[in-house]
């Protein structure tokens, strides 16, 4: 039995809520694109979205660690996975539509540049009088721009909705900002979009308490002043006593698990209060029904401020920024001085685009092992260029 796109609009009209966004329903792409007989418009976003270069590269960027740093630590890539499976568990359970939320989770992070939220910032700052740099606008550049794999059109020709779930992804550290985008600033993210929101957070949280852990940046006995170590001590029934590997796998694993049922548990409370006919009805409410309880809401707040105090503030965690940021402002510079030295691709773009933002767009595609490649090549003596 062969199952047709039109099929498949049809079990999601079926069995998908009422606010849920359905593929049938898209508004469409930038760029006329007939959709194929058998994949739908969200399910051929998410497919585009796994086959970028732009995602590729996120094997080889900071998520906290540097790669060369171990093996077992999460990357861009790693994390940009857990939090698609974080996304569809949600989507499942709120009837919201999965294949979008998948293609939302897979594409939030590919704007990401090269060294995490450090390189980030000194790329911002360094373009502070040309337009700055934010990762989310970066995303958002690459698929309608950057990404040259179509002749009749540039990037990805995204569905709107996916690009929507773009521009409005924000976190409690990333704020969105829609304006001048092509999309209503006065409309919430759709669900679908909230729910990758919420997945991000949920799985850096988790996933960078289990590296710092791991890595021995943590000691178990630092978190014993925090609310939810408690509760997940007690829920595992470990005294506190000889931790090791597996207990550490218990604790996430079981943190994780609190965390998903709490705020299904408490958004499809939140879904229950409304008449939602339509997605645009959930995304006219003046506040976000993706969430958790607000006892959850304090242990989380209390937990990630302990994690910027004692694993992003880290000596060695600063260490490794600070050399981010030398290395992405000497390789800004001398390319700014010399642009001769770009290769011939970025060099034609820079009529285009503009000096700055070109090398921007350059530096800010390399992952961290070819960033200091980079350096090496053009700074160090006896490299061969």
């Amino acid at each position: 039995m062969l199952i047709t796109r039109a099929k498949r609009e049809e079990i999601e009209a079926q069995t998908l809520a009422s606010y849920a966004l359905k593929s049938a329903d898209s508004q469409g792409r930038e760029f006329p694109d007939p959709e194929g007989p058998y994949r739908t418009a969200f399910q051929r976003d998410r497919d585009r979205i796994l086959h970028t270069t732009a995602f590729r590269r996120l094997e080889y960027k900071t998520q906290v660690f540097v790669n060369y740093e171990g093996d077992y630590y999460r990357t861009r890539l790693t994390h940009t996975l857990e939090v698609a499976q974080i996304g569809r568990s949600f989507a499942r359970a709120l009837g919201a539509n999965e294949d979008l939320v998948e293609a939302i989770c897979l594409v939030h992070d590919i704007g990401h540049s090269p060294f995490g939220h450090s390189g980030e910032a000194i790329l911002n700052k360094l373009m502070a009088d040309h337009g700055g740099f934010d990762h989310n606008k970066q995303t958002l550049r690459i698929v309608t721009k950057l990404e040259n794999r179509y002749p009749d059109w540039p990037g990805l020709n995204l569905t709107h909705e996916s690009r929507e779930g773009i521009v409005k992804h924000e976190t409690r550290y990333d704020l969105s900002d829609a304006s001048g985008e092509g999309f209503d600033p006065v409309l919430r993210a759709s669900l679908e979009a909230q729910i990758a929101n919420v997945a991000d957070e949920l799985a850096y949280s988790a996933h960078d308490l289990d590296d710092g852990l791991r890595s021995g940046l943590l000691q178990p006995e630092q978190l014993n002043d925090l609310t939810i170590w408690q509760m997940l001590k007690e829920s595992i029934g470990w005294d506190g006593q000889d931790f090791n590997e597996q207990i550490r796998h218990r604790m996430i694993r079981r943190m994780l698990g609190i965390e998903i049922n709490d705020v299904i548990e408490t958004t499809g409370a939140e879904l229950a209060k409304y008449d939602l006919p339509t997605p645009d009805a959930l995304q006219r409410l003046d506040h976000n029904v993706m969430g958790c309880s607000p006892s959850l809401d304090a242990m989380n707040h209390e937990l990630k401020d302990f994690l910027y105090k004692s694993m992003y503030r880290h000596h060695r965690v600063v260490r490794m920024a600070v050399k981010a940021e030398r290395v992405i402002t000497e390789i800004f510079e001398t390319y700014i001085d010399e642009p001769e030295q770009l290769p011939p691709s970025v060099q034609q773009a820079v009529a285009d685009r503009g000096l700055e933002r070109a090398v921007t767009d350059y530096i800010a595609g390399m992952t961290d092992r070819y960033a200091l490649n980079e350096w090496q090549r053009l700074f160090a003596p006896f490299t061969r260029t």
